[in-house]
């Protein structure tokens, strides 16, 4: 469901598991997920106010839309 704002809910994402292959500038990095589905995905609201480094190689939690898989939302960083 979208609200009148045109912005889905956090809730109706789909969460994949992947790893960092590849960071660009502006906080967006190419993430390829665990059945070799590339993303492209920015880093979540949180992780960016809370100053949470993501590096090349990191396991991480992508939240994505079911209307557009190839963009996503970093959501974790697993230690």
């Amino acid at each position: 469901p979208i609200d009148s704002r045109g912005y889905m809910a956090s809730e109706d994402a789909i969460e994949m598991e992947g790893t960092v292959k590849e960071v660009f500038p502006g906080g967006t990095f190419r993430v390829v997920t665990d059945n070799d589905h590339e993303i492209l995905a920015h880093l979540g609201g949180k992780m960016r106010k809370y100053r949470i480094r993501v590096l090349r190689g990191d396991r991480v939690i992508v939240a994505v839309s079911p209307y557009d898989l190839t963009r996503g939302r970093i959501t974790y960083r697993q230690r």
